[in-house]
């Protein structure tokens, strides 16, 4: 029997997706110990593991989950298969096939921040990390949502508590999804974080998550890092490379500072920089990242260090 930490590290399925995929889609039945933690079995691994790769190839939550519902123990890996799967469904005016439009789901999170409803918040998340996976989830929907939350916030229309709360909860999935992406790096690592006085952290977590799910091994350190810190993290956990987030304009000047410092101390490290205004770092020592996907981002760090990487979510199969 798994915890649930050690379902998602098997499955490949983040904890917060794993939890709404059991209570949305009852797609797995968890034992649940006398103090109430849950547990899973091997066909619930199995079951996960098959829910995952039919949506990634296409399939619309629900009827991925009727079908492994109906499925015995043999079938489930045929399901996991790449035979009898339909057409892949883009995701662009909607999210997947499922009833909620990426649209929606944008407007259903703005609105709990302007009424400070943490309960339609909830739910609002629980129904997109249940319809896509964590990249899209990130990218067509919780970035253009904090997005029009700060421009309401600017414009008066949703305060500051409802701002604070809904960023929060916010900040909360995507930690509990690099949480369940798979297990810390016991070697080598690709460092990714912030430089000192910035805060602003969502992309940066967002990324250092997806590239959590590919198998690539990454140490996620967070916002406001002093130069001399990225220097000795980089020498203690002897980093092929770093990744400074640069989120603002007014990130960019220190980010340069970590560059330097880096390029000075630890020369070997290959250097990146992803962000809103990498550009404005980018140049001789420092590489920008594509910023159209965290799908791309995290492809083109892979290409540049010559690592294999899988498809997200994939690590743990």
């Amino acid at each position: 029997m798994y915890t649930i930490k050690e379902a998602s590290a098997r499955s490949g399925v983040g904890i917060p997706l794993l939890r709404a995929w059991e209570r949305r889609y009852r797609v797995v039945e968890p034992m649940r110990t006398g103090s109430g933690y849950r547990l899973y079995d091997d066909e619930a691994i199995a079951r996960l593991i098959a829910m995952r790769q039919l949506i990634d190839a296409g399939w619309a939550p629900q009827q991925a989950a009727a079908r492994i519902r109906a499925a015995d123990a043999g079938e489930l890996a045929d399901l996991a298969s790449d035979a009898a799967r339909p057409p892949r469904v883009e995701v662009g005016a909607a999210v997947a096939a499922g009833p909620a439009p990426r649209d929606l789901l944008i407007e259903r999170i703005v609105e709990a921040a302007g009424r400070l409803d943490p309960a339609q918040l909830e739910r609002a998340l629980d129904e997109t990390f249940a319809l896509v996976r964590f990249e899209t989830a990130w990218d067509a929907v919780l970035l253009p949502a904090l997005r029009r939350i700060g421009d309401g916030w600017h414009r008066g229309e949703i305060s500051v508590a409802g701002e604070h709360a809904t960023s929060q909860a916010i900040h909360r999935r995507l930690a509990m999804a690099f949480e369940g992406a798979g297990p810390a790096p016991s070697g080598p690592a690709v460092l990714v974080g912030l430089p000192p006085g910035a805060r602003h952290e969502f992309a940066a977590l967002a990324f250092a998550t997806a590239v959590r799910r590919t198998g690539l091994p990454v140490l996620y350190l967070g916002p406001d890092l002093p130069a001399e810190s990225w220097v000795s993290a980089a020498a203690d956990r002897n980093a092929p490379a770093v990744v400074i987030g640069v989120p603002r304009r007014a990130d960019a000047d220190r980010a340069r500072e970590v560059v330097t410092a880096l390029r000075r101390e630890r020369p070997e490290v290959r250097i990146f920089v992803g962000g809103g205004h990498a550009d404005r770092v980018a140049g001789a020592h420092a590489t920008a990242l594509p910023s159209a996907s965290l799908v791309e981002s995290v492809a083109e760090l892979a290409r540049a260090l010559g690592w294999t990487h899988r498809s997200p979510g994939s690590a743990h199969t």
